[in-house]
């Protein structure tokens, strides 16, 4: 009767990401549309943060908690798994265009933050300081994405559009249901997972992991999906350069945190993805099929090396 209950509830958790992505993506397009803002830069701030929501959330209250060595994992877990398994997925479904600025300094600047993060915890821990010093770069990527909203402005659109408050309501709607449905999937999920015997490592590599990116999951490819790939590929990377200037730079204010060891390798991991990416889309300008096939092999061989550690 519980594992029956449980996977009720797992289905309900995935009907309402499947609806609430839906919902986010076409209010954010919808706000694009109706402003003139390139929709790379919607992608880059409003669809990337609110995605990044179940991350900021888990780190943030784990550290005012006393629990901040969670936060380094969760991050740059999250980080990698975006870009493997997310674009990964998403462009084997659709091949993505991706925008020059993108190529020149988004995704340069996603792979810098990811420098700067494994350079701040070889000490151990990222401090206070640290955590202003992620806050300043923070900020910085916050200006340049506002000129280069200024400097691409594009033309609104009088055709048919919704009005302003319910596309707004489209965006909290749909915010809300990835919320809720990415939390019920993973409870659900874990639950499921120890009635039946995976181990708590297991659970953690797998269900936690990708349950904190199911937001991302779903934008991303439901994004693709509709043709609006610069909300795509820039949730993706504007989330992880947010859950690593934001997220870490917040909890570190709060907080020390806790860099372990055992992270240094997964950090390398994560500059790789970022690597890798540019590299799939520089010479195309998108991210085609067999570019997402390499990253999901990518992320295949992580997972394998994951599951012999001890």
């Amino acid at each position: 009767m519980k594992i029956a209950l449980l996977i009720g509830i797992l289905c309900l958790g995935f009907l309402l990401l499947v609806k609430g992505s839906d919902f986010f993506v076409d209010g954010s397009a919808g706000i694009a549309t109706r402003f003139g803002i390139p929709q790379l830069i919607i992608g880059l701030t409003i669809v990337a943060m609110g995605t990044s929501a179940p991350e900021a959330a888990v780190s943030i209250t784990a550290a005012s908690r006393g629990s901040a060595d969670i936060a380094i994992g969760n991050i740059v877990g999250s980080n990698i798994l975006n870009v493997f398994i997310i674009l990964g997925i998403a462009a084997v479904i659709v091949a993505m265009k991706v925008e020059k600025s993108t190529i020149k300094y988004e995704i340069p600047y996603m792979i810098f933050c990811s420098v700067i993060l494994l350079l701040m915890g070889l000490d151990g821990k990222v401090g206070m300081l640290e955590g202003v010093l992620l806050w300043g770069a923070f900020l910085l990527y916050l200006a340049y994405l506002f000129i280069h909203a200024k400097k691409n402005k594009e033309e609104t659109t009088q055709g048919k559009t919704r009005k302003l408050w319910l596309e707004l309501l489209f965006i909290a709607g749909g915010m809300g249901a990835i919320i809720l449905g990415s939390k019920l999937a993973v409870d659900s999920a874990t639950e499921l997972a120890r009635i039946i015997g995976v181990s708590e490592r297991y659970i953690g590599l797998t269900i936690v992991a990708l349950g904190t990116s199911l937001p991302e999951l779903f934008t991303s490819v439901n994004a693709a999906r509709k043709g609006n790939a610069d909300i795509a590929i820039g949730n993706i990377v504007g989330s992880n350069i947010f859950n690593i200037l934001f997220v870490i730079g917040t909890t570190g204010l709060v907080t020390p945190v806790p860099f372990a060891h055992k992270y240094i390798l997964d950090s390398i991991v994560m500059i790789a993805a970022g690597i890798i990416l540019l590299l799939c889309v520089i010479r195309e300008k998108k991210l085609t099929r067999p570019g997402g096939i390499i990253l999901l092999v990518c992320y295949g061989l992580y997972f394998a090396y994951l599951c012999i550690q001890p």
